[in-house]
C-alpha cells in the first residue's frame, strides 16, 4: 500500500476537536491554510523515506504553525541588556497615565483637530503645545514624527538653497548611518563646516557668513563624546552673533530631557528651556528618549518660524496621529510636578535606581533562575555591572548596576548561546547580552512589581541538558 494514502486528508484533520477549537479562536482559513502545509511537507518527507508520521504529530505541527502565524510580532519583552531607551526594544517605556490616556483615544473619537469652543475646525499642535511652551519658555511649539523629521522639517522650511554653518566637530552619525550632512543634503540645505573636529571657536563661524547664510546651528553629541583639547563656542555667544547677522540659531539637541538629571545623580543633560534661555531661535529634540513619551520629534521657538515650519507642505506627511499626541500630553503633564517624576515618568525612575537596590532584586531572583539552568553546565552568580542610558544620551556615562553572570563550565561556551536563544524564545523574551565570555542579564529595567512575571518565565525555560 502506498503510504502516502495513509496520510490523513485535510478534512479528518479539521474535524477533529483541537483544530476545531482553533478554527473558533482563529478562524477556518488560516487553520485549514497551515493543514494543507503540514500535509504537503509530511508527504515531501515520506517521498524521502522518512517514516509516517502519526495524527497526533500532524496536529501538534499545525496548532503550533497556526500559534506561531497569529502571534504578534511586536512583542512585550523583558529588556536586561543594561541599556536602559535601548533603540530596537522601542525605547523609553510610558508612564501608566500615557497608556491610559492612549487607550482613552484609540476608544473613542477625540478632539483632534476640533475646537470644542467655537466649533470650528482647529489645529491638532495645540494638544501639546501650550504644555511644551510652558515647560521649555518657547514661543510656540509644533510636534512631527521623529526628531530626525523635525531637523529635515526646519532645514527644509528656511535653508532651502541656501547655507547652514554648523562645527565640523557637530556633524554626527546616528544609528543606522543616518548623518547629519545627508539630512541637510535631503533637506535642500547647503552645509557650511567651520572649526576643526576637536575645536571651533566664534571667528571661524564669523568668517563663514555671507549673503547665503539661512542659519547658525550647533548639534548636540550624540552617542559620542571628544575629550582632551577641545573648545567649543558656548550657546549665547552664537546666538548673539547669528541675531546681529539677522540669522537664527538653531539647536538640535537630539535626546533633549525636561528634567534636571542631577537632581537624581546623574551628569546634566542640557535641557530645550536653557537652549531657549541662551537664546536659540529654534529647538528640536526627541518625545521617546530621556523625555519618557512616545516616539515624535518636538520642535520648540519662535512663534514666526514655528508658523512658517507649520505651513510647508511637508508638515502634513511627517505629522503624528490622535495616538501619538494623547500619550505625548499626558508625558508633558506629568512634568508639572516635578518633585514626582521619579515615581511616574518609567524611564526617570529607572536611571537613578541604586546599585543596591537593583542587587536585592538580583538576590530575590537568583534561586528562580539556579532552578531554571539546573542541571547545565554553567555557574551563576550575581555581579556588579555598568548600565548605559542608550540612544544616544550620555554617551560616555554608565550607571551602576547588577544582576547575573552566566558562565560556562570548562570550555562548553556553546551552552550559553543554547541558553541565549533559550531565554528569546519564552512567551515573554528575556534579552541580555553575552560579553566576555558570560551571559549578562542586568536587571535595571526589572523593577520590583515585574519579578514574579520575570520569575514565571524562567520556569517555562525548557533547554536540554
Amino acid at each position: 500500500m502506498n503510504p502516502l494514502s495513509q496520510l490523513p486528508s485535510v478534512d479528518r484533520l479539521l474535524s477533529t476537536a483541537a483544530l476545531a477549537s482553533l478554527v473558533d479562536l482563529h478562524g477556518r482559513a488560516i487553520v485549514t491554510a497551515m493543514v494543507r502545509e503540514v500535509l504537503a511537507e509530511a508527504r515531501s518527507a515520506v517521498k524521502a523515506g522518512a517514516p509516517l508520521p502519526d495524527e497526533a504529530a500532524l496536529l501538534a505541527k499545525v496548532g503550533a504553525g497556526v500559534t506561531a502565524q497569529v502571534s504578534p510580532k511586536l512583542r512585550p519583552v523583558f529588556n536586561l541588556t543594561g541599556t536602559v531607551l535601548h533603540t530596537n526594544l522601542g525605547r523609553a517605556p510610558l508612564p501608566e497615565e500615557a497608556v491610559q490616556a492612549l487607550i482613552a483615544a484609540a476608544r473613542s473619537p477625540c478632539a483632534l483637530e476640533y475646537d470644542i469652543e467655537s466649533g470650528e475646525r482647529g489645529d491638532r499642535d495645540t494638544v501639546v503645545s501650550d504644555l511644551l511652551c510652558e515647560l521649555t519658555g518657547a514661543e510656540a511649539a509644533t510636534v512631527v514624527n521623529n526628531n530626525a523629521a523635525a531637523v529635515f522639517l526646519l532645514l527644509n522650511t528656511l535653508a532651502q538653497k541656501k547655507q547652514v554653518i554648523v562645527s565640523r566637530g557637530e556633524l554626527i552619525e546616528i544609528g543606522g548611518a543616518f548623518r547629519v550632512p545627508d539630512i541637510m543634503n535631503r533637506a535642500g540645505a547647503r552645509l557650511v563646516e567651520v572649526g576643526t573636529t576637536n575645536r571651533t571657536h566664534l571667528q571661524d563661524f564669523a568668517e563663514a557668513i555671507n549673503s547665503r547664510t539661512a542659519m547658525l546651528m550647533k548639534v548636540h553629541a550624540s552617542n559620542y563624546a571628544i575629550h582632551g583639547f577641545t573648545h567649543a563656542v558656548p550657546e549665547a555667544e552664537l546666538a548673539q552673533l547669528a541675531h546681529q547677522n539677522n540669522l537664527p540659531f538653531v539647536i538640535d539637541l537630539g535626546s533633549g530631557t525636561l528634567a534636571d538629571l542631577a537632581a537624581y545623580g546623574l551628569p546634566h543633560e542640557p535641557p530645550p528651556a536653557e537652549a531657549i534661555a541662551a537664546g536659540a531661535d529654534l529647538v528640536s529634540f526627541s518625545g521617546d528618549k530621556l523625555l519618557g513619551g512616545p516616539q515624535a520629534g518636538l520642535l520648540v521657538g519662535r512663534r514666526d518660524l514655528i508658523a512658517k515650519i507649520k505651513k510647508n507642505p511637508l508638515k502634513r506627511a511627517l505629522r503624528v496621529g490622535k495616538l501619538t499626541l494623547a500619550a505625548l500630553e499626558a508625558v508633558l503633564a506629568l512634568y508639572r510636578d516635578p518633585d514626582r517624576l521619579h515615581l511616574r515618568v518609567t524611564a526617570v525612575r529607572q536611571l537613578p535606581r541604586s546599585e543596591a537596590e537593583i542587587r536585592g532584586g538580583a538576590e530575590r531572583l537568583l534561586p528562580a533562575l539556579q532552578s531554571a539552568l539546573a542541571g547545565l553546565p554553567v555557574t551563576v552568580e550575581i555581579v556588579a555591572l555598568k548600565s548605559q542610558i542608550g540612544s544616544g544620551s550620555l554617551p560616555v556615562d554608565r550607571l551602576p548596576s547588577a544582576g547575573f553572570a552566566i558562565k560556562p563550565q570548562g570550555k562548553k561556551s556553546g551552552v550559553l548561546n543554547r541558553i541565549e536563544q533559550g531565554l528569546r524564545g519564552l512567551s515573554k523574551p528575556v534579552i541580555g547580552r553575552i560579553e566576555d565570555g558570560a551571559l549578562l542579564l542586568d536587571l535595571r529595567c526589572l523593577q520590583a512589581q515585574d519579578e514574579a512575571e520575570f520569575a514565571g518565565a524562567l520556569a517555562a525555560l525548557g533547554i536540554q541538558k
